[in-house]
C-alpha cells in the first residue's frame, strides 16, 4: 500500500479510492472559459484537475480560477521553475514538475518552498523528455531511474509529500515502468497513457494500459489522456472504474446480439445508461436480447430483462420473477434501480 498524500481535500494512496483527473484544453489565462470547463468536468465527475502554466498570466489567472471551483486544481509546470512558486501562492493544491525540463538545483528551491506550504509535488516523467544520462536504457527502466533520481533530489531536502508518473504512448512500455516502480517506492503512482491518441484509439490504449495496472493494485489516480473533450477523459476513466468495481454507480452489461435477439439492446443499454448516470450506488443491470441464453448470462447482475417478442422476462440474480411487455422495459428497470 502506498503512502497517504493530501492535495487538496483529496486523500490520495494509503488504500483510499483512486482519483479521477483530467486537463483543461482551454488557455488558461482566459479564466471565464477555464473556469466554465472545469465546473463542467465536475460536473461529470471529475475530482482532480490539472491546467497548464506556461506563462506568468496563466500563473495570475488561478487568483480568479481556484476560488470560482470545487475540486483542487494542479499546475503544471514545464520549464519555469518561477511559474510553480506563482501557482502556489495563487491558489494551486498541487505542482506538476516534468523534472526532464529543469535543472536539479531549481527543482530543490521548488521543494523546499512547497514543503513549507505542504503542497505536494508530481514528478512527471514523460517518455518523449527524459535526461540524456539515461538514454541508453531501454525505456521502461530510463523512466523508472529518472523517477528515482528525481525522488532523491527531494528527499534530498527532505520533501516527501510526493506523487509520481511514469508516462509514455507505448502501453507495454509504459505499464512495464508503473510495475518496475511500484517494487521500488511507496509513493502514490498517478497513471495514465500519455499522448493516446483519438477517441477511437486513446479509449483502447488508455483501457488496456491503465486497466492491466489497476488489475494488479497499482494507482492510486488516473486521467485518460485523449485528443478530445476533456469530458470525454472522465467519461471513459468511470468506465474502466466501474468496470473493476472500482466505481460507484451503475454498470449495464449488454449481450452483443445475434439472430435470436427479440429487442433493442443496443438503444435500451445506451438510454438506460444515459438514464441512470447520476445514481450513485454499485448495480449492475443486464440488458439481454433473448430468452433463451438471456437469464443465464445475465445472472451476474443485479437484475436485468430477457427480450422476448412481445413480452419480455425481469429477473433478479438468474431468477425470473415477473414477465412484461416490451414497452414497458424502461420504465420497469429504471423503477428497480431507483429501489435497489
Amino acid at each position: 500500500m502506498t503512502k497517504l498524500v493530501k492535495v487538496g481535500n483529496l486523500n490520495i494512496g494509503a488504500g483510499n479510492p483512486i482519483v479521477i483527473q483530467s486537463m483543461c484544453n482551454t488557455k488558461t489565462y482566459d479564466i471565464d472559459s477555464t473556469i466554465k470547463q472545469i465546473l463542467e468536468l465536475e460536473n461529470e465527475g471529475c475530482e482532480l484537475i490539472r491546467v497548464a502554466v506556461p506563462d506568468e498570466k496563466s500563473g495570475e489567472a488561478l487568483k480568479e480560477i481556484v476560488p470560482a471551483i470545487h475540486i483542487p486544481l494542479v499546475a503544471d509546470i514545464h520549464f519555469d521553475y518561477k511559474l510553480a512558486l506563482l501557482s502556489a501562492e495563487n491558489g494551486a493544491s498541487k505542482i506538476r514538475l516534468n523534472p526532464g525540463n529543469l535543472q536539479p538545483d531549481k527543482v530543490e528551491y521548488v521543494a523546499s518552498y512547497l514543503k513549507e506550504r505542504n503542497i505536494p509535488i508530481r514528478i512527471g516523467v514523460n517518455g518523449g523528455s527524459l535526461e540524456k544520462q539515461f538514454d541508453k536504457l531501454p525505456l521502461d527502466d530510463a523512466m523508472v531511474e529518472s523517477a528515482l533520481f528525481h525522488t532523491r533530489i527531494l528527499e534530498k531536502v527532505g520533501f516527501d509529500n510526493i506523487i509520481i508518473s511514469v508516462k509514455s504512448s507505448n502501453v507495454k512500455k509504459m505499464v512495464s515502468a508503473y510495475r518496475k516502480l511500484a517494487d521500488k517506492v511507496d509513493y502514490p503512482l498517478h497513471i495514465g497513457v500519455t499522448e493516446a491518441g483519438t477517441m477511437n484509439m486513446g479509449v483502447v490504449k488508455s483501457c488496456i494500459g491503465i486497466g492491466s495496472l489497476l488489475v494488479d493494485n497499482i494507482g492510486d489516480t488516473i486521467r485518460v489522456s485523449l485528443t478530445a473533450n476533456p469530458i470525454e477523459e472522465v467519461k471513459c476513466a468511470k468506465r474502466i472504474l466501474k468496470s473493476l468495481d472500482m466505481y460507484n454507480g451503475v454498470e449495464i452489461v449488454s449481450c452483443p446480439t445475434c439472430g435470436r435477439t427479440n429487442i433493442k439492446v443496443e438503444e435500451i443499454a445506451s438510454k438506460l445508461e444515459e438514464l441512470t448516470k447520476d445514481i450513485k450506488k454499485n448495480i449492475k443491470i443486464a440488458v439481454m436480447g433473448c430468452v433463451v441464453n438471456g437469464v443465464g448470462e445475465g445472472k451476474d447482475a443485479d437484475f436485468g430483462v430477457a427480450g422476448g417478442k412481445e413480452y419480455s422476462l425481469l429477473f433478479k440474480n438468474g431468477e425470473v420473477f415477473k414477465k412484461i411487455k416490451n414497452e414497458c422495459i424502461y420504465d420497469e428497470l429504471l423503477q428497480l434501480a431507483r429501489e435497489f
